[in-house]
Order: C-alpha cells, then sequence, then structure tokens
C-alpha cells in the first residue's frame, strides 16, 4: 500500500501538520464537512460506509507507519479526531435525515457536538485515559476518540431529551 496516500489519510490531508492544536482543526473540519453532508442531503447510510471504511483502513495504516510518526499516537494523526467526531454528528443526522429539523437546529446540535467532543478528548475521563496510556496500536489511537464520541452522544441525547426536541 503506498505510504503517502495512507499518511494524508491519517493527517486529513496535512491538517495534522497544522502546528497549534490539529486536533481541534480537525474536528472544527469534520462539523464543517458533515453541515455541507446535510445541507445537501448525502445519505447517511452512506456516509456510515464511509466511516467504516475509514476505521478499518486508518487502523491498519496507523500500524503500518508506525516508523513515519515520532510516537504511535502522533499528533499528526487526526483521523481519530474525524472519527470520533463523527459519532455524535452521524447520530442526530440519521434522527433528522427524513424529519423536518431546519439546518440551524441541527448548526447548533453539531457545535454542541464539537464542544462536547473536545471536552471529553482533551480531558480525558476513565476509560478513555485508560485506551489511551495502555493501548499503543492502531486500535487504541482510534478507540480513545471514539470512546469520547460515545460520551459526547450520550451526554447530548440526555440533553436534548431533556430540552424536549427529540
Amino acid at each position: 500500500m503506498n505510504k503517502k496516500i495512507g499518511k494524508l489519510i491519517v493527517t486529513m490531508f496535512g491538517i495534522g501538520s497544522i502546528k497549534y492544536f490539529p486536533g481541534t482543526f480537525a474536528s472544527a473540519i469534520t462539523a464543517i464537512i458533515y453541515l455541507y453532508f446535510y445541507t445537501i442531503k448525502v445519505n447517511y447510510l452512506l456516509l456510515i460506509l464511509i466511516n467504516f471504511f475509514l476505521f478499518v483502513y486508518s487502523t491498519w495504516m496507523i500500524n503500518y507507519l508506525e516508523g513515519e510518526f515520532d510516537e504511535i499516537d502522533s499528533k499528526q494523526i487526526v483521523i481519530d479526531e474525524f472519527l470520533g467526531q463523527s459519532i455524535p454528528i452521524l447520530f442526530f443526522y440519521m434522527i433528522f435525515y427524513e424529519g423536518s429539523v431546519s439546518n440551524n437546529f441541527f448548526s447548533i446540535i453539531v457545535f454542541l457536538s464539537f464542544v462536547g467532543f473536545r471536552f471529553f478528548d482533551i480531558l480525558k475521563p476513565y476509560p478513555i485515559n485508560y485506551v489511551d496510556k495502555n493501548m499503543k496500536n492502531g486500535f487504541g489511537v482510534i478507540l480513545d476518540d471514539l470512546i469520547a464520541g460515545l460520551f459526547t452522544l450520550i451526554v447530548l441525547y440526555i440533553c436534548i431529551i431533556f430540552y424536549g426536541q427529540i
């Protein structure tokens, strides 16, 4: 497999090379991508399939590129932010896809997903911190962000239920 293509994907086409806060930039760009997809109504099944492919490919590619970065969980590797940030956004995307939810309300959900995901990804409560410290392979690099995305989804879903929008 071509290492250059793999490096482009795991760094989200160079976003991981941004000097300051590459993970935050990757999460923000992920949010913008989903806002655009929601606006043009890209089918969520296609997005799920793309995410699944990216998960499998990136897990393998991070292991394959082990010597190309300073460490296995290098700051340059930001595809894990894309995949983790995708969990809450894609969940609500599926719920609102057929409904009459405005783009503005979906934008608020995406923004809150971004803030929540960054909160959990930076704070790293248990079990995120456990995975981050103990699983030093491609799967572990991605798994801690998937858990942060799941935490974000749970908190946001509970908040929306109490707010009365779903």
